[in-house]
């Protein structure tokens, strides 16, 4: 039997074959790799539909974030604002309007008072105002005989001072004529209706001839059906016979048109 050869140094083998050990890694990697695709492709249809469906909405309809929604509105709420502040100055510039309009009526009146000072110390004549415009009442003695419609002479210097007030301004101007209940019934006359409105007619007649525009002036008579005092007393009637000369206010009128229905 041969011996074999013992050496100090003893010679180190090289080992060719470690690949080996590599190729059956890669070997059982992909054999994994083929079971996971497998059941993958043996996954339940309904569930992959569902599972699909799910994705393709979330994708449709991306969840929305708290920060860039706020930042979105940004725009609209500095729109609202900014037409809160519009509303506003517009607010603010009818008041002033009004204001300004107030003011001139106020004036107005005061001048009036100036031109009747003496009738209205004599409790003959009354100015008010309202939102309406201002009144001027004046007593029907102080401008016609009883039971007539023609203006005496000293009514006559009375009423064109009054006009030349007038004058300076374009508001519209309303005169009525009121009567007390006692009747009345002439030739010219058949009732108190026609005696209010022809005193009133007679005014406006006056306000032309000093200067005043036709299609300002408005003349109403309104009989005994308005009256300011009881008709019980002298006195009263006295009172309730008076000429108002009505200073109507600039406001503009909405007018609003109404459905007509055919039901």
């Amino acid at each position: 039997m041969a011996r074999k050869r013992f050496c100090s140094n003893e010679e180190v083998h090289e080992n060719h074959e470690r690949w080996l050990v590599s190729y059956a890694d890669f070997i059982t990697l992909l054999f994994a790799f083929f079971v996971v695709m497998y059941a993958v492709s043996s996954i339940n249809e309904g569930k992959y539909k569902v599972l699909s469906g799910s994705l393709v909405n979330a994708f449709k309809n991306p969840v929305v974030k708290p920060e860039p929604t706020q930042q979105s509105q940004a725009p609209l709420l500095i729109k609202k604002e900014m037409q809160q502040e519009s509303l506003i100055k517009i607010i603010e510039e009818k008041k002033f309007q009004r204001s300004k309009k107030q003011e001139v009526m106020q004036s107005m009146a005061k001048d009036v008072l100036k031109v009747l000072a003496s009738l209205v110390d004599n409790g003959k004549v009354r100015v008010t105002q309202s939102n309406l415009g201002i009144t001027v009442e004046i007593n029907a003695s102080v401008l016609f005989s009883p039971g007539e419609a023609q203006l005496s002479d000293d009514s006559i210097d009375t009423l064109q001072a009054v006009a030349q007030v007038l004058k300076n301004h374009d508001h519209e101007i309303q005169v009525e004529g009121h009567t007390d209940n006692l009747p009345i019934h002439n030739v010219f006359f058949p009732s108190n209706w026609e005696l209010s409105t022809a005193r009133a007619s007679s005014v406006i007649r006056l306000f032309i001839d000093s200067g005043l525009e036709g299609q300002r002036l408005t003349a109403i008579g309104y009989g005994e059906n308005r009256p300011v005092d009881t008709n019980d007393t002298i006195e009263g009637r006295m009172r309730n016979r008076r000429v108002a000369v009505m200073i109507l206010s600039n406001e503009s009128e909405k007018e609003t048109e109404i459905p007509v229905s055919l039901d």
